[in-house]
């Protein structure tokens, strides 16, 4: 069985689903992006419903779900960071100039009120709904569901 991930080799497209309101799930999903970046595949990264709070002005990722045993956004990273993982900011820095592809759902940020806040201006992001992210898919390539 070939392992080859040279510059030539095919490599499927990954694309991220991410519906989570959980910090520990949502950064996992930018662990997972930002890995296949770094391999070289594509990425792009679909935000709704409560993790489309991830990608709010300025940082709306802290107010994501806190884990099961009460702990925040914030102090989970912070955490994370004492321990040498990286930051949720790292994270989303690195797909980023990986050249990842942010999509927020147009219907969750209604569902959820936040169609008119702010999102981040250091990152690209297109606003559009699942046909505008299925068409972005491509056949053969990798769909997760986070």
């Amino acid at each position: 069985m070939s392992t080859d991930i040279s510059p030539t080799a095919s490599v499927a497209k990954l694309s991220l689903v991410v519906f989570s309101g959980s910090f520990e799930k949502v950064h996992y999903a930018l662990v997972m992006a930002s890995a296949a970046l770094a391999t070289g595949r594509d990425v792009t990264l679909f935000f709704t419903m409560e993790a489309s709070r991830t990608l709010l002005a300025p940082s709306g990722w802290r107010h994501l779900r806190p884990d099961a045993h009460g702990a925040t956004a914030t102090s989970l990273d912070f955490g994370y960071a004492e321990r040498g993982v990286a930051t949720f900011e790292e994270l989303l820095s690195a797909c980023g100039e990986l050249g990842g592809k942010f999509m927020v759902c147009e219907m969750g940020l209604r569902a959820l009120g936040l169609e008119n806040e702010k999102r981040r201006d250091d990152l690209t992001i297109e606003v559009g709904g699942v046909v505008t992210f299925l068409n972005d898919a491509r056949q053969g390539g990798e769909m997760l569901f986070i």
